[in-house]
């Protein structure tokens, strides 16, 4: 009996010396169960959403709330139009474009002026064929926002976004800057040096020096928007004299196209012109094999003249389509990298603040901003018809 107690008790003792020694395997199955339901749960777990992930899928769900009708009035060049007719189309599906398959109206900002005021009526009172303006320089921004003609709205942190003015309360922002500079034919400047002429370093020679008389060229304020803010900031740099001088001169009023064509046969030594007109040109006879040594832009050494073109929303009352929530969402979308690296692809400069790129063939942008005359676009507006006068009694006569 004693024999079968000790045989029972020393089968027990081996029986608890073999559960002492087993926690390892057991501990491995719970550890590798663990770690499959952890994988399983993470796998039916979504992944996480980025912030900017769920800020560009709002932006997107945003864009594609944009509807409607729309018609810009604009002054652009027509390959500009185009790059941005496609983007505006890409950006908001659901927007119709108002004219004709595009969102744009095109002419020169004096012929916009002169349908604006067409459509606006003798009282100033009328509804217009579009329903946002993006025209060559801000004095007409201020005269249509005297005209209560203007939607105002709202950039989020304007002041740190922008590097150019714009209106406090909203009504226009600059969107594309263009610059007014001077060009000349390096190949042919010996020939003009032969002939006594010397090739201008600064706006104030290019009216004032008696050689160039008969041998320059440069648009007409009367029909350009640019041209006319230029003759508005070299008038207030020089005074009055300068429009006689340009007229002693006779310098030539005529398209850019023009004028580059008499630069390069000698037709003239040196050209006021738009610095995109120049690198477009360049541009584009390099991208037909053609040797452009034949054209170059001058960077007046008294300064170059930036005009930061504007955008302007019509207010419902007025505009075509009634549809100012989407002209904002255009007029926000013009302000962003995406539509001033077209800007910037159309020669014009951009007006945003952190952008460190530039046209092709154009110099940095702050540094151009620090050799700006500046125009005093109050005076511009204000003054319009009489500087419009005096320019056609001292140079066109």
């Amino acid at each position: 009996m004693k024999k079968h107690i000790a045989l029972l008790l020393g089968m027990c003792m081996l029986m608890l010396a073999g559960c002492k020694s087993a926690p390892a395997p057991a501990a491995e199955t719970t550890a590798a169960a663990a770690e499959t339901t952890a994988s399983e749960t993470a796998a039916a777990q979504p992944e996480e959403t980025t912030a900017a992930e769920t800020e560009e899928a709002d932006d997107a769900d945003d864009a594609e709330s944009v509807s409607g009708e729309l018609v810009i009035y604009t002054s652009m060049y027509p390959f500009v139009i185009d790059m941005m007719d496609e983007a505006i189309k890409a950006k908001f599906p659901n927007l119709e474009p108002g004219n004709d398959g595009s969102f744009f109206f095109y002419a020169g900002t004096s012929k916009l002026i002169t349908k604006i005021y067409g459509e606006m009526g003798d009282n100033h009172d009328q509804p217009l064929d579009g329903d946002m303006f993006m025209v060559a320089e801000p004095a007409f921004s201020l005269e249509m926002k005297d005209y209560n003609y203007l939607h105002p709205f709202e950039v989020e942190n304007a002041e740190s976004l922008l590097r150019f003015p714009y209106d406090p309360e909203g009504y226009w922002y600059p969107v594309r800057v263009c610059n007014m500079v001077l060009a000349y034919n390096p190949q042919m400047e010996k020939e003009w040096e032969a002939k006594g002429v010397k090739i201008p370093k600064t706006f104030k020679d290019f009216a004032y020096d008696p050689s160039l008389k008969g041998f320059i060229s440069m648009g007409d304020p009367l029909t350009s928007g640019t041209a006319y803010a230029s003759v508005a900031s070299l008038l207030d740099t020089y005074g009055e004299e300068y429009f006689d001088k340009l007229g002693e001169n006779r310098v030539m009023r005529e398209s850019g196209s023009t004028a580059i064509a008499k630069l390069q046969s000698g037709e003239c030594a040196a050209i006021m012109i738009l610095e995109e007109s120049i690198l477009k040109y360049i541009h584009d006879e390099k991208e037909k094999g053609n040797d452009v040594s034949n054209i170059q832009v001058i960077y007046p050494e008294d300064g170059v003249i930036l005009i930061p073109s504007t955008v302007m929303i019509v207010a419902d009352e007025y505009s075509k389509n009634v549809n100012s929530e989407a002209a904002e969402a255009v007029a926000k979308w013009l302000l962003t990298d995406e539509a001033q690296k077209l800007i910037m692809k159309g020669y014009m400069h951009s007006v945003l603040a952190d952008e460190k790129e530039f046209p092709e063939g154009s110099r940095d942008t702050d540094e151009l901003v620090g050799m700006d005359m500046g125009v005093d676009w109050e005076k511009a507006y204000k003054q319009r018809e009489e500087i419009n006068n005096l320019w056609t009694t001292k140079v066109t006569q």
